[in-house]
């Protein structure tokens, strides 16, 4: 059978406009020949964004824009070719994220922890990430105001920044190197002090390694010397301490009558000590009596006669 050419150019006339209409279709983001879920979402700017952008969930792609349509509310709605093997959260978050630098824009998937899945044709939540430039429009504001602010006390430094200035911080440099090569100096004397002390330190700190061991080996005894140094102080406060204060008071009050009345001339003792008097006749008669004990022993036979013989004396 032969072919006409006018069915010839009837067959690539259709078969160009299946490839024409499938080209448009992806070039929107549908595939023709795939079964995908649709959902949809409402933006107030979707500045960047056009039909056929990625929609991704962690970098990988699950999908595209299929398409964007203008409410009476003047929000963008927004739909989305998902492909069906994924399964989509109904509290997933599409988020509109800056693609590059230039400013182009994709669809981040945030995916929701509810156990309710989204079905085709239902509405996700919408979210927009702040522009890049945006936020270091702020930031490049604060860096300007700090220059100038900078400037203006770099000038004030310059001004005072003078000759005599300059010659003081100078001074006060080399001021700083002599104390900090002073430091350096006392440190080398002191970690060579510490060099030949160091055997004696070691022992002074076995000997305080020691003391702690034995105050920690006999913390029991300490313990019951300590308990029965209470035990004596408690027996102590608990004897007749008073009583004998009372007796040693009274003893001190009786010493002290007996030294008044001394003093005031009475009894013997008083009057030996207070009558001049009777001091004198009792210096006096001592004396006479010294006297005559050295008399009788000069003079025995002129006091005392002795007969051997019974002689009867005539004197």
């Amino acid at each position: 059978m032969k072919i006409t050419n006018e069915t010839k150019v009837g067959i690539i006339t259709i078969v160009s406009l299946a490839l024409l209409f499938i080209g448009y279709n992806f070039l929107k983001g549908n595939d023709v020949f795939s079964s995908d879920n649709e959902y949809y979402t409402d933006y107030d700017n979707v500045d960047g964004l056009t039909t056929s952008k990625p929609v991704v969930v962690n970098g990988y792609q699950i999908g595209r824009v299929s398409r964007m349509n203008l409410l009476n509310n003047g929000k963008i709605r927004t739909h989305f070719k998902i492909k069906d093997d994924y399964e989509i959260p109904s509290n997933t978050v599409a988020r509109i994220v800056s693609a590059d630098l230039l400013g182009s824009k994709a669809i981040v998937f945030e995916l929701g922890n509810s156990t309710t899945l989204a079905n085709d044709g239902d509405p996700l939540l919408s979210d927009v990430q702040a522009n890049l430039l945006e936020k270091v429009e702020p930031l490049q504001k604060k860096v300007e105001n700090l220059v100038v602010k900078l400037d203006s006390v770099l000038s004030a430094v310059n001004t005072a920044l003078d000759d005599e200035f300059q010659r003081d911080f100078k001074s006060s440099l080399h001021s700083i190197s002599i104390s900090l090569n002073n430091m350096e100096r006392i440190t080398s004397d002191v970690e060579g002090l510490m060099g030949s002390e160091k055997i004696r330190l070691a022992t002074i700190m076995q000997n305080l390694e020691s003391i702690t061991n034995n105050f920690k080996n006999n913390n029991d005894k300490i313990n019951n010397i300590l308990a029965n140094l209470d035990n004596l102080s408690e027996d102590l406060s608990q004897t007749e301490i008073k009583a004998t204060i009372d007796n040693a008071n009274r003893v001190m009050k009786d010493v002290q009558a007996i030294t008044s009345k001394i003093n005031n001339g009475e009894g013997s003792i008083g009057l030996l000590l207070n009558d001049d008097k009777l001091y004198n006749n009792l210096s006096s008669a001592s004396g006479e009596l010294d006297t005559l004990i050295n008399d009788v022993k000069e003079r025995p036979g002129h006091y005392i006669r002795l007969s051997i013989f019974g002689k009867k004396d005539t004197k």
